[in-house]
């Protein structure tokens, strides 16, 4: 039995070695250096660019407040557009924490975005801001497509004057609280449109790319594309450039997660040929 548990315990620190592999392709690196090696390259391009640090459980939230502060400084130094994001869990929802953030980001006319975590902690995060908005007021949020709940929050961003993210969403709702991730997308993009402060459509889909810009343009709404760093791109600038908006690509330094389930190969086998093709470009 002991042997046993022993080589179950090695081939799951394996396997565990093996996946924090493959998502380093989605990460600058781990230091945030390699950040801004990443932004002023993405700069010389023309691109945009949005920075956070991925922390991990063993982080103090303290040490992810001095991350994000020294993120704001270094990025406000060398890059010309670029913008911090925070996840606000990590931060324990400690106000005094993100009050050092957000007083940095005020020296620095910065914008300090919210990043969307798990469903449970959407009331919460908003509280935050709500909070965080007493003390600066640049700041944005992310509504994930596939909850149902993102319309209703569409409208609290709109009346708080928030820049919002749009994405597919990573987790799934809580009950019954999921729609379909494309049409629940295309659903919050109109329900913004003519009425938020400014959009960013992070998607890799070209068709919702299309869709969502053009009802944003249509409806005078300011607007951006965005997408991860890691993923593929060149048809997507593409696209941004014939909308005539700005291109940002997300960048995230430290400890990478990759932006598919394993699990769900089952039903996509696709998946292990991505896991393949991102262990021989991971770092």
């Amino acid at each position: 039995m002991g042997c046993r548990a022993i080589w179950m315990g090695e081939a799951n620190s394996a396997i565990q070695s093996l996946i924090r592999r493959a998502a380093s392709a989605y990460t600058a690196g781990p230091a945030l250096d390699d950040a801004r090696t990443v932004c002023d390259r993405l700069a010389r391009q023309g691109i945009a660019s949005t920075v956070c640090y991925w922390d991990i459980y063993s982080d103090h939230p303290v040490s992810i407040s001095q991350a994000y502060v020294g993120t704001l400084r270094t990025m406000s130094s060398h890059a010309s557009d670029c913008y911090l994001s925070v996840k606000a869990p990590a931060l324990k929802f400690d106000l005094d924490l993100l009050r050092n953030v957000l007083k940095e980001a005020r020296r620095l006319n910065a914008v300090v975005h919210f990043d969307a975590m798990a469903p449970e902690t959407v009331d919460r995060t908003f509280d935050f801001i709500a909070q965080a908005r007493e003390i600066y007021s640049q700041l944005g949020c992310t509504l994930p497509g596939r909850w149902r709940r993102s319309l209703i929050d569409a409208n609290r961003a709109i009346d708080m004057a928030l820049r919002v993210r749009v994405v597919k969403g990573e987790w799934s709702g809580i009950g019954d609280d999921e729609t379909d991730p494309r049409e629940g997308f295309l659903n919050v993009i109109e329900r913004l449109a003519g009425r938020a402060l400014h959009v960013g459509v992070a998607t890799h889909n070209p068709a919702i790319a299309r869709l969502s810009l053009r009802r944003l343009k249509e409806a005078g709404t300011p607007c951006e594309l965005e997408l991860l760093y890691g993923l593929p791109q060149q048809s997507l600038l593409k696209i941004a450039r014939n909308f005539g908006v700005r291109s940002r690509m997300y960048v995230p330094y430290g400890h990478a997660g990759l932006p598919y389930r394993l699990k769900d190969a089952v039903q996509n086998p696709r998946i292990i040929g991505w896991f393949l093709h991102d262990l021989l470009r991971g770092h």
